[in-house]
C-alpha cells in the first residue's frame, strides 16, 4: 500500500509521520481531494445557479467587536433561502461571516475551526489574532480556482486581541478578497452584494468606544438599510420570526445575542422610521 492510498483508508502512515499544527497542510498531504479549493473546477461560469450568501457587517465597540448578518441566501434573482445562517464562531475569541458561494463558504469555516482547534491541540496554545486572519487568507487564496468561475468565498473575520494592550482597541475586524488578500479595518466593515449601503449607514450612526447596546443598534441597522436597497439581502421578518444572526466578542469570548434581543432592536428601528413616515 504506497502512501497516497494508505492515507485515504484511515490516514495510516501520512498520520503517524506528519507532526505540524495546521491541520490544512495534513490535509493537502493525506487527502488533499477533501480541500475544498482542490476539487475540479467548472469551465463554465456558474454562480448564477449557486445559493450565493449576501450581507455580513462587524464593528468594534468599547469591550470588543460584533458580526451580524442578514438571513437571505439567493441563487440569481432567486430567494434559495430565507434562514440561512452565515456567521460562526471561528473559536472562543473569533467569528467569521461568509458571503459568496454558500455551499463552499460553509464548507470552508467547518474546515477553519477544525484548523484553529488542530493547532491548539498541537501547540498546547490558542494562535494570536493575527495568525488566524492569516490562517484564513490561505484557505481563501487556495479557492481561486472556483472564485474564477463564479463560485468566489469572501468572509468577513473579526475577535478579541488577547494580546492587546491595556490602552488599545480589543476588537479588530478582518477583510478579504478572493485572492487572500487580508487587510485590516478600522472601526467597521461590511461586505457581500448589500456592503455599500451598509457602509453608508454605519458612516452616520457608528462611533469610536461606543457601547455594547449602541454598536448593536448600529449594526442592526446597518443591515437594515441594506435589505432597504439591496434585494439580495433580507431585512428583518417577523412573521416568520427571522433576525439577523449576531455574535458578539468580548473578554467573556464569543457569543451569540438572544433572537429575543435582536428582534427587539430591530422593532425599536421600523417603530422609529414608521413614525417618521407617519409625520411627513
Amino acid at each position: 500500500m504506497n502512501e497516497s492510498s494508505a492515507g485515504r483508508s484511515g490516514f495510516g502512515p501520512v498520520y503517524l509521520d506528519r507532526v505540524g499544527s495546521s491541520f490544512t497542510d495534513f490535509l493537502a498531504v493525506a487527502a488533499p481531494d477533501l480541500l475544498p479549493g482542490r476539487r475540479p473546477v467548472p469551465q463554465l461560469p456558474v454562480g448564477d445557479v449557486t445559493p450565493h450568501g449576501t450581507t455580513i457587517v462587524a464593528v468594534t465597540y468599547a469591550g470588543g467587536v460584533l458580526m451580524g448578518g442578514d438571513r437571505r441566501a439567493t441563487m440569481g434573482n432567486m430567494i434559495a433561502q430565507r434562514d440561512i445562517e452565515k456567521v460562526f464562531p471561528a473559536d472562543s475569541w473569533a467569528v467569521i461571516g461568509i458571503a459568496g458561494a454558500a455551499g463552499i463558504a460553509i464548507e470552508m469555516v467547518r474546515l477553519y475551526q477544525v484548523e484553529l482547534e488542530h493547532y491548539e491541540k498541537i501547540e498546547g496554545l490558542t494562535l494570536s489574532l493575527d495568525g488566524k486572519a492569516n490562517r484564513l487568507a490561505q484557505m481563501i487564496r487556495g479557492n481561486l480556482g472556483a472564485a474564477l468561475q463564479g463560485l468566489a468565498v469572501v468572509p468577513l473575520f473579526a475577535g478579541f486581541d488577547l494580546d492587546a494592550a491595556p490602552d488599545a482597541i480589543p476588537g479588530r475586524i478582518f477583510s478579504y478578497d478572493v485572492t487572500g488578500g487580508n487587510y485590516e479595518e478600522r472601526g467597521y466593515a461590511a461586505v457581500g452584494s448589500g456592503s455599500l449601503f451598509a457602509k453608508n449607514s454605519l458612516k452616520k450612526t457608528w462611533r469610536p468606544g461606543m457601547d455594547g447596546a449602541a454598536a448593536t443598534r448600529s449594526l442592526v441597522e446597518a443591515l437594515y438599510d441594506a435589505a432597504d436597497d439591496d434585494s439580495a439581502t433580507g431585512g428583518p421578518d417577523p412573521v416568520r420570526r427571522l433576525y439577523p444572526i449576531v455574535y458578539r466578542v468580548d473578554a467573556e469570548g464569543a457569543a451569540r445575542l438572544g433572537d429575543d434581543e435582536v428582534a427587539a432592536v430591530a422593532a425599536g428601528i421600523v417603530d422609529e422610521r414608521a413614525a417618521a413616515e407617519g409625520q411627513g
